[in-house]
């Protein structure tokens, strides 16, 4: 589902569509409020490192949690991810195998965190983070030092060490209000209560107008970012593309492929995680050749691609980089991971 303009108009000017809806976001706000609180979930032996979300939809989750297993990595830890699986049939908890599984198997977020390091999933947090440590200790592997959780803010199953809120800087919280008034999960100030940092992702100037409006209420440290297309040696300026992305932002993705110098002949904006049948792909092949253009599209798309077109699509990979590591260093340090 694509998200309605209205979610992203000023706070101090929601619109009449905003404030009709507020009692259905407020009453999805206590929904959330009485799932916390139904009590503490298990804790786990190592410590849980949580990336999530106050907005619905895609704020790059994903890159933070590649970017956070690459910074443990360096510091010599071995992480484990852990994914509810979104997208995938697949309840688990299951060790995702890319060899055997796919997409519609694992979920395609889960697929590509795979190739960064060992990666579960499991509808229940908890029995998979279980599973994942009685699998390493029967493995006599080395040792699980912490659980990487990709999304679960809102999920009490499991309780968490450190709690990483991820938002995109240009969109910010929308308008402040609740699904389905706002884009929200629940309200900003009942999840920066249970955050330790908070991730805003965007160029500088998106990071300045982030802060102007919200800057008021960020009550934990503050970390910036920035998605950076990483060198592979192709050569995107003057290349002609027909892009396409099923992620929560894909104008993103086509203003990097502008911004390196490519010419998209068209843009094929897909419903985040929708599924790249062989009838939709083989469309997207017959419109490049007319228009003499190559296909391209994301990471995470790559992956959903079926076999016959894995060689035929381009695809284009991003990094975050994060601006100051700091405060996300001090808060390993609390929980014995420094």
């Amino acid at each position: 589902m694509k998200a309605p303009a209205f979610w992203f108009r000023p706070r101090k000017r929601p619109g009449l569509k905003a404030r009709l809806l507020t009692p259905l976001g407020a009453l999805y706000a206590r929904a959330i409020r009485q799932r916390l609180a139904q009590g503490e979930g298990w804790r786990a032996p190592v410590p849980v490192i949580c990336v999530g979300n106050i907005n619905a939809g895609g704020t790059g989750k994903t890159p933070t949690v590649l970017a956070v297993i690459s910074r443990l990595h360096a510091r010599n830890k071995e992480p484990v991810i852990l994914s509810r699986g979104h997208g995938g049939a697949l309840g688990g908890p299951v060790e995702v195998d890319p060899r055997n599984h796919t997409a519609a198997d694992v979920g395609d977020e889960p697929l590509l965190a795979a190739a960064f390091g060992p990666t579960w999933i499991s509808r229940d947090r908890a029995a998979g983070a279980r599973a994942l440590l009685a699998a390493a200790q029967e493995e006599d592997s080395d040792e699980v030092d912490c659980i990487v959780m990709d999304d679960g803010l809102q999920n009490p199953d499991l309780i968490k060490d450190i709690s990483i809120v991820v938002v995109d800087a240009v969109k910010g919280f929308g308008n402040g209000r609740c699904i389905p008034a706002g884009p929200l999960r629940e309200p900003v100030k009942a999840g920066m209560a249970r955050a330790d940092l908070l991730l805003s992702i965007g160029p500088q100037s998106a990071q300045e107008r982030f802060v102007a409006e919200w800057g008021s209420d960020i009550t934990v440290p503050h970390l910036r970012g920035q998605l950076e297309p990483l060198k592979t040696g192709m050569e995107w300026k003057g290349a002609k593309l027909l892009a396409f992305a099923g992620i929560g932002h894909p104008g993103k993705f086509f203003a990097t492929l502008r911004s390196l110098g490519a010419t998209l002949a068209r843009c094929e904006a897909l419903e985040d995680h929708q599924p790249l049948s062989p009838a939709l792909m083989t469309r997207l092949e017959h419109e490049a050749s007319v228009l003499g253009a190559q296909l391209v599209t994301t990471e995470k798309d790559a992956v959903r691609l079926p076999p016959d077109f894995r060689r035929k699509v381009l695809t284009l990979p991003v990094r975050l980089i994060v601006e100051d590591w700091g405060p996300f260093d001090a808060a390993l340090a609390r929980v014995g991971l420094d």
